[in-house]
């Protein structure tokens, strides 16, 4: 579903104000790189972006979408705006000679020609060494939309002709507000929505039955960590390593334990702050009185080392171990 101006307003403001301003000031370059991660909207920007240059009745630095041009671009039917996407694994050089072919040809119609290019850190060489050239010498009024989610892979010398607009993650509470609406719990929505930030992995990850059994385990090891290091051994044995076995599995599990700790310094800076695990109140209302700030330091800090002990491929047995015997010090 097409997101409305005012719902990309809340996700990328600071984007849509950068992109209104070139077009008021009319200072329109010839070419852009929209860099974020999966779910920020960049997609549906692009097509906001190439309205605006392109709409006949722009209202209030707002293209119409009731014209003839902003029909055409919605319905994907505009000659002068062209997208390309990954043929497979890249782009290839056969689609950018295409493209550019395209761009030069006669029966487009007069005026601003765009092309869009999505996942654009996927040209192979040949295909980024190709659009190099042709951004260093345009052909006519044209302006291209690089679309990426991995900047660091897109050539330097490309990255460098173009304006790089940089794309926020989407709000945490429109985030979760969204998987509300798509019927996920509110407790499992305030988690996922730590662990990504793009909608359909969100869902994907909410019902997943392993990442909802990964979590049931964290919180039953934060609880045992309260009573005594005995019953959290106990868990770490007989839950937690049977349970994580491969290394991503054990860095997620640890990243969830973190997030956990952190919820009890938001608590006790802040009964009212938006937890990861808001079904854990009582206990984070529990452990915050009973904890100090220093002591909730160092526990995030021996989180943050046995992840990093993940790293260096130590016997997780005793790394577990010892993390237990730090968080119940403090």
């Amino acid at each position: 579903m097409t997101r409305t101006i005012e719902q990309l307003k809340t996700i990328q403001p600071v984007v849509i104000k950068q992109l209104q301003t070139i077009i008021e000031k009319n200072r329109t370059a010839h070419a852009y790189i929209f860099d974020g991660e999966q779910g920020t909207g960049k997609r549906e920007v692009a097509h906001f972006f190439a309205k605006l240059l392109l709409c006949d009745n722009i209202i209030h630095n707002v293209p119409c979408e009731t014209c003839r041009q902003c029909i055409r671009i919605e319905s994907g039917n505009h000659p002068n705006v062209v997208e390309i996407m990954p043929d497979g694994a890249f782009i290839k050089i056969e689609q950018v000679r295409e493209l550019l072919a395209e761009m030069k040809k006669k029966g487009m119609e007069e005026g601003r020609k765009i092309y869009i290019l999505h996942d654009a850190d996927r040209l192979n060489v040949g295909a980024a060494n190709t659009l190099l050239k042709y951004l260093e010498e345009p052909d006519g009024v044209v302006t291209a939309i690089l679309v990426t989610a991995q900047l660091q892979s897109i050539l330097p010398t490309i990255r460098s002709r173009c304006q790089h607009i940089k794309f926020q993650k989407m709000p945490r509470a429109v985030l979760i507000e969204k998987l509300l609406a798509a019927g996920v719990t509110q407790s499992m929505a305030s988690t996922v929505s730590m662990v990504t930030n793009e909608l359909e992995t969100a869902i994907a990850l909410s019902q997943d039955e392993q990442f909802a059994s990964a979590r049931k385990t964290v919180l039953k090891l934060v609880e045992a960590v309260q009573k005594n290091v005995h019953e959290a051994l106990l868990i770490v044995h007989e839950d937690w390593l049977p349970s994580f076995k491969e290394k991503s599995d054990m860095e997620q599990a640890l990243d969830l334990l973190l997030f956990a700790y952190r919820d009890i310094v938001a608590y006790k800076a802040n009964p009212d702050a938006a937890f990861t695990y808001p079904d854990l109140l009582p206990l984070l209302r529990e452990v915050s009185l009973q904890t100090t700030y220093e002591q909730l330091s160092n526990q995030l800090q021996a989180i943050l080392h046995t992840r990093s002990n993940l790293q260096r491929n130590m016997n997780r047995a005793l790394m577990m171990e010892q993390l237990m015997l730090n968080l119940q010090e403090g």
